[in-house]
């Protein structure tokens, strides 16, 4: 399976502007704002005019984060811890994660097959 962020070819130049960087990611600008407030690793610099200017290594970070949550199915907390634990392990963020976690869907089946076991047995 391809990753989102292998695909996405970043423009050499020091800083992008939030349009810009909806654009490269697929990311929706009220998710932006909102990651930022969840991800301290996200932090636009502020122009004269406040507007929002987001370097490489944030759209990049972006890009991960936005691989954890859509493709690999983490939650926000989630994605957070494992951030945590990179950046405490010393990884760079852009070094592939581990293998992905279990799907919500999988663990819905299994539950439903021990349910309709347990009732079998009674």
């Amino acid at each position: 399976m391809e990753r989102a962020d292998t695909t996405v070819t970043i423009p050499d130049k020091a800083y992008f502007k939030i349009g810009e960087v909806c654009e490269l990611t697929g990311i929706k600008t009220h998710t932006l704002r909102y990651w930022e407030t969840e991800f301290s690793i996200i932090k636009p610099k502020r122009a004269g005019s406040r507007q929002r200017l987001y370097r490489r290594a944030d759209v990049e970070n972006i890009l991960l984060i936005k691989r954890l949550i859509h493709e690999d199915g983490l939650t926000i907390a989630g994605a957070r811890k494992f951030l945590a634990k990179r950046r405490g392990a010393g990884a760079t963020l852009s070094s592939p994660p581990p293998a992905a976690p279990v799907q919500p869907q999988l663990l819905q089946k299994i539950k439903q097959e021990l349910i309709a076991i347990k009732e079998i047995l009674q």
